[in-house]
């Protein structure tokens, strides 16, 4: 009975509606196509670690549609599972964005990890002791990602959580990074305005090699009636080998200077890279239409 009554209504409508577009009803929703397909998880490599424990890297993809961050479950273990359904937990779990978010399209394989005065790089793999990976093989883990804007009194908004599970058998060795599919105006060039908050301009104007990595300078127009603070935090990059550069703080904690009213305001930003990185891109969080909510923005240095 349900699925007539839907059938007369929506007839109705057509037959007797002569407008350029429907309304449907309440509760009548049309079904909206999801073309996510969340995380994709990828095996690199399949080893043994130098304590002699199987260790299986991996490359994670973000085909979400949107920037987004990833986080393997806190404390929970990987299971490895054989073809005849014998597991074993796997307690060293490294796999995430570092707290940074990725832009849609990019794969990575690693991030800075440490302190600031020690910076470490952190590649993405499980480790599983006294283990071994017969075929047929399979690995699992539990994990969550947040999506879209970084709203720093929101930070769980668009929270997913979920399990990867994957093959150990099918090993990818060829893959481009950071960009595995090409997203249609996604990325900024150096120089290009991007509106921030309370419609001030900001502005990449400079991109210099330093000892230890790379200097960004900043500048922002405020045609506004009050001074205005626009936020970046200290942006990282990524590059080609896969791996973003620059330890992950919230944005809002690193210090800039305040834009009069009708004046403009210039600063720096630094960021660990090695000196044969090249090919890299900007990963940009701007403090946005109001404060403490940042978009973000993929910026293509690769000529730098």
């Amino acid at each position: 009975m349900k699925m007539i009554r839907a059938f007369l209504v929506l007839a109705s409508i057509l037959i007797f509606c002569a407008c350029d577009y429907i309304v449907l009803p309440e509760g009548w929703e049309a079904p909206v196509e999801d073309t996510s397909k969340g995380w994709v998880v990828l095996v690199t490599n399949v080893g043994k670690s130098e304590a002699g424990d199987l260790r299986i890297e991996m490359t994670i993809r973000n085909e979400t549609g949107d920037w987004s961050a990833l986080q393997a479950a806190e404390g929970k273990p990987a299971v490895l599972k054989s073809s005849d359904g014998k597991t074993t937990t796997c307690d060293t779990v490294f796999v995430g964005t570092g707290g940074h978010r990725l832009a849609p399209g990019f794969q990575m394989r690693g991030y800075t990890a440490g302190t600031k005065a020690e910076p470490v790089t952190q590649l993405i793999y499980v480790e599983c002791k006294d283990a071994e990976a017969a075929a047929g093989s399979t690995l699992s883990f539990d994990y969550s990602y947040v999506t879209g804007e970084y709203n720093y009194y929101y930070q769980d908004a668009n929270k997913v959580d979920t399990t990867a599970e994957v093959a150990l058998d099918e090993v990818v060795t060829e893959l481009s990074y950071p960009i595995a599919t090409p997203v249609e105006g996604l990325i900024q060039k150096p120089g290009d305005e991007i509106i921030a908050i309370n419609d001030t301009v900001l502005t990449l104007t400079a991109v210099e090699r330093t000892d230890t990595g790379l200097q960004f300078g900043w500048h922002v127009v405020n045609p506004g009636e009050y001074p205005t603070y626009v936020h970046v935090g200290n942006p990282p990059v990524i590059g080609p080998e896969g791996i973003i550069y620059g330890r992950y703080q919230t944005p809002d904690l690193a210090s800039v200077p305040i834009a009069p009213a009708g004046d403009k305001a210039e600063w720096t930003t630094e960021v660990a890279v090695p000196q044969d990185a090249t090919g890299l891109y900007i990963l940009l969080s701007v403090e946005s239409k109001k404060q403490r909510l940042f978009v973000n923005y993929a910026v293509d240095i690769t000529d730098k």
